[in-house]
């Protein structure tokens, strides 16, 4: 007797016989994306290789160098004489012009020394006119004894004429032998008068030209002596401390009532008007780098914007030469390392709302062909 079939088993066989066509649906699927991603990779290799190739490019016709930053003219405010300090009229960052008075230091002592310069300056001065008049006076002196020997000489010619007269009155026998006698001695006092008188100008000639030269030397001393008061008024005008041009103040490190020392740095003024940029590009970027070849500066502290500029000089020597301790590569410890040379750049146009101020790091490309 035959069994009857079921209703469920003969559906059995249609139901287990179904998942064998799922895999040809998942591998019809893999195959639809495989394009999509050659597709996508092509594209990136392109889009690399564009870039790639403009860097490339780039790289071939300028260079860059991050080790840079701004520099700037920075000036130490150093006293030229010591004392204490009487007022500082500056804080730290407060903007000053040339000529403004930045500290004053105590002139009490360096006044004193004006005062006594201009009493000796007075002293020489009186000197000059006290020998100026001894030599009024020894021209006096030379006058007086010129004049003595006139009237001695007068009075010769005149006890000549005398003598003559009593030679003859004597040899009549008109006079006594004593008053031809008299004449005589008159008439060789005379003579000794005159030669006293010789010898008295003689010496007050020489007396005008040691008056002269005193007044030669007396001038000599108010000239030192104005020399030692310019010298006083010099070192009073140290004691006031100026700026030597405009600039901002930095590193303060002076207080009223303290010593200091001559060449004892008292603050740093960074000056504003002006500043540039020293790149040290590597000694093997500098083949094709030339004085005035433009230049592309991107500053840290403005990340977006852009400067430019140009190339004003190249140093003469590398950095390491100008080191403490310069590289001796003679010494047999030799090391070949990759030197750096200084290059200085100046900016086409200031930007006055994006100030560069001095040690900022920047990052220069110089544009070379």
């Amino acid at each position: 007797m035959a069994t009857p079939v079921q209703p469920d088993q003969v559906a059995a066989p249609h139901a287990t016989s179904a998942p064998a066509y799922e895999p040809e649906v998942e591998e019809q699927e893999g195959r639809s994306k495989r394009p999509i991603l050659f597709i996508i990779l092509a594209l990136v290799l392109l889009v690399g290789g564009y870039f790639g190739y403009q860097r490339y490019q780039f790289g071939q016709t300028h260079e860059e160098t991050d080790d840079a930053q701004v520099e700037g003219d920075i000036y130490p405010v150093l006293p030229r004489v010591g004392g204490p300090v009487l007022e500082v009229k500056v804080q730290d960052n407060q903007a000053v012009k040339k000529g403004d008075v930045l500290a004053t230091l105590d002139p009490a002592d360096y006044q004193q020394r004006v005062n006594a310069a201009e009493a000796a300056l007075a002293a020489a001065q009186a000197n000059v006119v006290a020998a100026r008049a001894g030599v009024g006076t020894a021209t006096a002196n030379v006058s007086t004894a010129q004049a003595t020997i006139g009237v001695s000489d007068a009075n010769r010619a005149r006890l000549e004429k005398d003598l003559k007269r009593s030679a003859f009155l004597r040899k009549e026998d008109i006079i006594p032998q004593s008053e031809y006698d008299a004449v005589q001695a008159n008439l060789k006092s005379t003579s000794a008068q005159r030669a006293t008188a010789q010898q008295q100008v003689q010496v007050a000639r020489q007396q005008v030209a040691a008056a002269q030269q005193q007044v030669a030397v007396a001038q000599a001393v108010v000239k030192q002596r104005q020399a030692d008061l310019d010298n006083a008024k010099l070192q009073l005008s140290y004691t006031t401390l100026v700026a030597p041009a405009n600039g901002v103040v930095s590193k303060k490190n002076v207080q009223p009532g303290q010593v200091v020392q001559p060449g004892q740095q008292l603050m740093g003024l960074v000056a504003s008007e002006q500043t540039w940029i020293i790149a040290n590009f590597k000694e093997t970027q500098l083949e094709n780098m030339k004085v005035g070849q433009p230049v592309a500066v991107e500053v840290d502290a403005y990340p977006h914007e852009e400067f430019q500029g140009h190339i004003e000089s190249l140093s003469a020597a590398t950095g390491a030469r100008f080191a403490l301790l310069p590289p001796d590569n003679a010494s047999g410890n030799f090391v070949k390392v990759t030197q750096r040379v200084p290059v200085k750049i100046v900016l086409d146009k200031v930007d006055p709302e994006h100030p560069l101020r001095a040690g900022m790091s920047v990052t220069a490309t110089v544009k070379t062909k």
